[in-house]
């Protein structure tokens, strides 16, 4: 899916979303799809390897299996029954396979260690921009690429990635 938008890129390289009247400006813009990551957004322009993406992927995924994500609405689904001679080859439960992913995901970020898993989890998981991300843990501009890679690699390392 794409959904595409047309964003402004000031002097220090931060990204804003253009409003209807800002079109006529003489200033830098890009079109940015919403619908993309910002992790694949890095790989896309070859800011990050294959390793490193399937690392992040890897969390992204245990992220969501474990849905540690915040709720809007109450789930309404009902807990399937198993019965018969299948019930026995059923496949995983639904809540142990999102405490499964839990425990992969909190091992996963406690070997990235205490300074690298905050931008793990707001590129990663939250779906932060680096710019955004960088402004708000404090850091200086364009420094999240580098720290970013550092926390990619340990987490290749701890998925024991070749």
């Amino acid at each position: 899916m794409r959904k595409l938008v047309e964003c402004a890129i000031d002097e220090n390289g931060a990204i804003a979303r253009l409003q209807r009247g800002d079109r006529g400006r003489r200033a830098r813009s890009v079109t940015m799809n919403l619908a993309e990551s910002p992790l694949s957004w890095l790989r896309a322009r070859g800011l990050v390897d294959a390793r490193q993406f399937e690392a992040g992927e890897r969390l992204r995924a245990d992220y969501e299996t474990a849905q540690l994500g915040a709720r809007v609405t109450m789930r309404w689904e009902a807990t399937p029954v198993a019965r018969g001679r299948r019930a026995a080859d059923a496949p995983l439960d639904p809540t142990l396979a999102q405490i499964s992913a839990k425990r992969r995901f909190d091992d996963a970020v406690t070997a990235a260690g205490p300074g690298l898993s905050d931008i793990l989890w707001r590129v990663i998981c939250a779906g932060e921009a680096l710019p955004l991300a960088e402004k708000t843990l404090g850091w200086p501009v364009r420094s999240g690429k580098l720290v970013l890679g550092l926390a990619l690699d340990r987490l290749a390392a701890h998925y024991q990635l070749p």
